[in-house]
């Protein structure tokens, strides 16, 4: 079985933000990091209306990006399902139940003063 060639950030970052509007995620935002942090190169962060569709939408974009990229996530917080953090490798992935984002706030951590986050 020949190995599927590694995804661009970019390919990576375009299916995800894809993925997560398929399935009806709000206020969807991408945030670049490169020369930034070594974390990855995008941030994408969105919210869920409940823990239920949160979850979902985390398990999909899992399974999705397994499929076609045969990309392995680190998830954490899919149980909660308040704050669901994806780690792709070059994309990391925020999903959030709207207080819960309200209360952490990371577009503020991440963007510049006077900076607003580009939607996707």
């Amino acid at each position: 079985m020949a190995s599927q060639p590694e995804p661009s950030s970019e390919e990576l970052l375009a299916r995800i933000i894809s993925s997560l509007q398929d399935d009806k995620a709000e206020e969807v935002v991408q945030i670049d990091l490169r020369g930034k942090t070594a974390i990855g190169d995008y941030m994408v962060i969105c919210s869920g209306r409940s823990t239920r569709q949160v979850a979902a939408m985390a398990e999909k974009l899992v399974d999705r990006l397994k499929q076609e990229f045969g990309r392995l996530s680190r998830v954490e917080g899919k149980d909660a399902g308040d704050w669901v953090l994806i780690d792709t490798g070059d994309v990391v992935v925020h999903i959030f139940r709207p207080e819960v984002r309200e209360f952490y706030q990371l577009e503020k951590m991440w963007l510049p003063a006077g900076t607003a986050a580009q939607e996707a």
